[in-house]
């Protein structure tokens, strides 16, 4: 029985542009790596432009195609510009990975308004204003895949140490990628996220200088072990792949069982 499914062409992103957001280092760097690897011309925006250029000249090593774009997430007018100079490449834009992001963990009571608001613009907004920016593009083209990254901490209550701004706004993540994928499905734009675990990277450094603290999360991890940064790219190239093209409006859990117990 011919059930028209190619696992070759299912998961290409040949020809498709796809921004990603953070690409400079940690997940989004290996995403970046990730979906050139797959087909796509990768435009790693970042504001740490020196990460975002080496990044890019990696990908391009390989032989395969990526560019490095110098934007703050929370600054309308640069995402703005940063979103059409990523479609003048091939006059498109298919694909757009939210990941940048920041944490400050302190107690709820010793965060202040200005860091919270910090965490906020970056987290929260930022993933909003690159949705839209992006999706004016997709509107247009008449398809496209977002894939928002929040994290375990935005399906639970943590309490392994405390977080709450980080906590607040991958909860908020969640929620707001439902009511893209409901608002958006009409135009063939497709809203998801990822939830990770901790993934071995900068960003949890703090914590991975804690050897007491890491080893309590991997007991609590029924793989029994941190994640690596690889282990999330096979999620998003499915989610971002013609193999999803009937999945919007879910959160995918990458986090060795943690959310299952």
């Amino acid at each position: 029985m011919n059930t028209g499914f190619n696992p070759s062409q299912a998961f290409s992103l040949q020809g498709q542009t796809a921004v990603v957001t953070g690409g400079g280092n940690g997940i989004g760097k290996a995403a970046a790596l990730g979906l050139a690897r797959s087909g796509a011309h990768v435009v790693i925006m970042d504001l740490a432009f020196s990460a975002a250029q080496s990044a890019a000249s990696e990908i391009v090593n390989e032989g395969l195609s990526a560019q490095a774009i110098c934007a703050d997430v929370k600054d309308e007018v640069q995402v703005d510009q940063a979103m059409k100079q990523a479609y003048a490449h091939r006059q498109r834009l298919d694909i757009l990975i939210n990941n940048a992001g920041i944490a400050i963990r302190k107690p709820t009571i010793e965060l202040d308004l200005a860091d919270w608001n910090r965490v906020l613009e970056v987290n929260l907004t930022g993933v909003f204003l690159c949705a839209r920016s992006a999706a004016r593009f997709m509107m247009a083209q008449g398809s496209g895949a977002i894939v928002n990254m929040t994290s375990i901490m935005g399906l639970s209550g943590g309490g392994l140490y405390p977080n709450i701004s980080y906590q607040s706004t991958k909860g908020a993540i969640v929620n707001l990628t439902r009511a893209l994928a409901v608002e958006w499905a009409p135009h063939q734009i497709r809203v998801n996220a990822i939830a990770p675990t901790w993934v071995q990277t900068d960003f949890i450094k703090p914590l991975m200088d804690q050897p007491g603290l890491i080893e309590q999360i991997k007991e609590l991890t029924p793989l029994r072990r941190l994640a690596k940064p690889q282990d999330i790219v096979g999620a998003m190239v499915f989610l971002c792949s013609p193999c999803a093209s009937m999945v919007t409006g879910q959160t995918l859990a990458v986090d060795g069982g943690f959310l299952a117990q």
